[in-house]
């Protein structure tokens, strides 16, 4: 289980990381120290879950971009960053992709374009 409900999925009480941040097919995503690190997830939140206000777009356009314009916000589902500070070891909100919304640009920032689903059972 990564969080018994969503207050818990966004506190630091969450299991969330490489073992257990698998793919639809139960298979580990490449992290920090692998090749490709593949340890960015798009997630689009700030640390609590929620949107970014206003027109601040962390979405690359509500998910519809895919060039060089826009930018998402991104987790590392390893947890694992270039520093001990919070948003390093942030799952749902380390840093804004650079580039652009592109396969090659999510691909940049140590990424692969892979979304996180969450299942209530």
């Amino acid at each position: 289980m990564i969080a018994k409900d969503v207050a818990d999925l966004h506190s630091a009480n969450n299991n969330l990381n490489k073992q257990t941040a698998l793919t639809e097919k139960g298979e580990m995503v490449k992290g920090r120290g692998d090749s490709p690190s593949e340890h960015d997830i798009l997630t689009g939140s700030q640390p609590d879950g929620t949107a970014f206000a206003g027109g601040q777009d962390m979405t690359c356009g509500n998910w519809t971009k895919s060039g060089t314009d826009g930018a998402a916000m991104t987790g590392h589902h390893d947890r694992m960053g270039l520093s001990e500070e919070p948003p390093a070891k942030s799952w749902n909100s380390s840093h804004a992709t650079r580039g652009g919304c592109s396969q090659d640009a999510l691909k940049s920032t140590g990424g692969a374009g892979l979304f996180y689903c969450f299942a209530a059972n």
